[in-house]
């Protein structure tokens, strides 16, 4: 509610634009004498004298008490269920330029939920687009003003500040976010099957660059299980959306906003379909490591196509780089090379700034095609770098990997000496303390899959 001279002057020239007298407002409820001294600024209104003057002046309590034109928060909650619509199909970039517009508006009327709103939808936009600064960013400033909200309205902000934390390099940290938020769930009650799917799969990339294949592959089974319940058709938030406009024209806001909120739901559901990937795409890697070449193979490429559909351009190279090592593994060199050459010489997705460790894994590959067809100078260079893209990420037991393939490739080629110098420093990385080594796993949720 703004101050009282700011509540008096409003009331004033609303009562002057509708030709009432002081006595014609006040009644039947209070005196001319109680509209003189609040149109002066002299006396704080009550809530019930507000509501009584707006029902005279024709206007909403919440316009005469705050100024906010009438409707306006529904309005905004519909204009951000369509950005988020927008975003949920795949268009982030127009869906970025929709949130910016609301997120002014928003914070020019103070509507604190519509601001956290746009926030976490610009930061969306930012992760698939890998702006991993801005992304924490706008991450980071709907999680404050969600401070006084209950955990899982809060989820989407933590998992993406973790999600762009893991793109940046900071595997660690981001287990430590999700991994904690996933305990709190479950210690206060709270464990939301939504929240949950969310935080399993955005944990599973992270566990896997760890070393942490068991704990990866557990959490993805737990997503997979718990996302029947988080499932809606989008028809139904496109009817939900329609729903709401009819009952906002028709001057019923509070059933308007329930249809918004079910669409908004709707549609965050929608948003999963990214994280699900990850889930055939972890299962991808679990059938790789068993061996199931064509399981695996099956897995990926449901993956790549679910990402390609939503554009999530840096997810998709990732995947791209997994199913080219599949493929090489069958045999099937020309397809393996034809995903990778493209994504080492033209994809800004993989490069120094985010995507190193899957950068670094499809030179490791290039140079392995390359050694395997009597093309050992290329495959060196590959081999190398890669050592450089994954010395700055952090992934160690990779880093190990690599330094063992490029001493191998030394040696026979008689450099016996560079060779030692390459196995040493892929004995250092894996004997690194703590790259694999995690706490406690989260506790399972209490929910049932």
């Amino acid at each position: 509610m703004d101050e009282p001279a700011v509540i008096g002057r409003r009331v004033q020239r609303l009562r002057a634009e509708r030709g009432l007298t002081q006595r014609q407002l006040a009644e039947p409820a209070y005196t001319p004498a109680y509209v003189s001294t609040l149109e002066s600024g002299k006396v704080r209104p009550s809530e019930a004298a507000l509501r009584h003057l707006a029902e005279r002046l024709g206007t909403s309590y919440d316009e005469l008490a705050t100024g906010r034109p009438a409707h306006l928060a529904t309005e905004l909650r519909l204009a951000l269920t369509d950005a988020q619509r927008l975003l949920a199909t795949g268009d982030a970039d127009e869906a970025a330029v929709r949130y910016r517009q609301l997120l002014t508006e928003a914070e020019l009327h103070e509507l604190a939920p519509e601001q956290a709103e746009a926030l976490l939808g610009l930061g969306d936009c930012a992760l698939e687009s890998g702006e991993l600064a801005d992304a924490i960013r706008h991450f980071e400033a709907a999680e404050r003003q969600q401070s006084g909200e209950p955990l899982p309205r809060r989820t989407r902000a933590i998992r993406g500040r973790a999600i762009a934390h893991v793109l940046a390099g900071e595997l660690r940290y981001a287990c430590y976010l999700l991994e904690s938020t996933i305990d709190e769930l479950g210690t206060s009650g709270l464990d939301d099957p939504e929240s949950l799917v969310l935080l399993y799969s955005a944990i599973i990339g992270p566990y896997l660059d760890m070393g942490a294949q068991a704990r990866a592959a557990h959490a993805a089974e737990l997503a997979l299980a718990l996302a029947p319940q988080v499932s809606d058709p989008a028809l139904v938030a496109g009817m939900h959306r329609q729903v709401a406009r009819t009952f906002l024209a028709e001057g019923r806001t509070a059933d308007a906003d329930a249809s918004l909120a079910k669409a908004q739901s709707v549609y965050r559901q929608l948003r999963l379909r990214t994280d699900l990937a990850h889930c055939h795409w972890m299962r991808g890697y679990v059938y790789a490591q068993d061996g199931e070449l064509a399981a695996a193979e099956r897995e990926l490429r449901t993956a790549r196509d679910m990402l390609a559909a939503k554009r999530a351009a840096l997810f998709t190279c990732q995947v791209e780089v997994e199913l080219a090592d599949v493929l090489r593994r069958l045999g099937r060199f020309t397809e393996a090379a034809a995903l990778l050459d493209p994504l080492v010489e033209t994809a800004p997705e993989l490069g120094d700034r985010h995507g190193a460790v899957h950068a670094g894994g499809a030179h490791r590959l290039l140079g392995l095609i390359r050694e395997e067809h009597g093309e050992l100078e290329s495959a060196e260079e590959h081999y190398v770098t890669a050592l450089g893209l994954l010395e700055r990420s952090g992934a160690s037991g990779d880093l190990a990997d690599l330094c063992r393939l490029l001493g191998d490739l030394l040696r026979r080629t008689g450099r016996t000496e560079a060779a030692m110098d390459a196995y040493r420093t892929g004995l250092g990385h894996r004997a690194a303390p703590g790259t694999t080594t995690l706490g406690p796993a989260p506790a399972p949720p209490r929910v049932r899959p």
